[in-house]
């Protein structure tokens, strides 16, 4: 039985007891049994609001997780993009001769020339012309053995 159900349980009894309202302790009881009433009343108010406060927590914490199964979805796809990247293009190296760093970048960076440092911010220049005989294809000719002769 709850404690809603208790107390007009105890209006009842009080009622078939013929209870003189009119009485002093008549007067006390009744006030008090008023009073246990709004108290019920209240906690089963509370109550309720604390079955829906779960209600939404729980909807948030499901939210939440299908937030995450996203985006750590998305990172693996990234990661997996990256490494795609990593095969289809060559990763070349250099040591900063400032930090002596070493510093990774690929064909996109040998063909705008040059590179600055993460590590200290040093500009490193290439140049293709003299290193290269464009075999790479980064610095924008074609190696002359390579070309089909007409």
């Amino acid at each position: 039985m709850e404690i809603l159900e208790k107390v007009a349980y105890m209006k009842g009894l009080a009622e078939g007891l013929g209870l003189d309202t009119k009485s002093k302790e008549g007067k006390l009881l009744t006030v008090m049994m008023d009073i246990l009433d709004d108290i019920a009343l209240e906690l089963r108010d509370l109550s309720d609001g604390q079955g829906e406060l779960e209600e939404a927590l729980d909807a948030v914490s499901d939210d939440l997780s299908d937030v995450e199964g996203y985006l750590y979805e998305m990172d693996g796809e990234y990661e997996e993009e990256d490494d795609e990247e990593d095969e289809d293009g060559e990763v070349y190296a250099t040591t900063c001769p400032n930090c002596e760093e070493e510093i990774f970048f690929d064909e996109t960076i040998l063909a705008d020339g040059g590179v600055e440092c993460p590590n200290c911010g040093e500009k490193l220049d290439f140049d293709l012309e003299e290193d290269c005989g464009g075999c790479c294809g980064a610095c924008g000719e074609k190696d002359e053995e390579s070309e089909p002769e007409d």
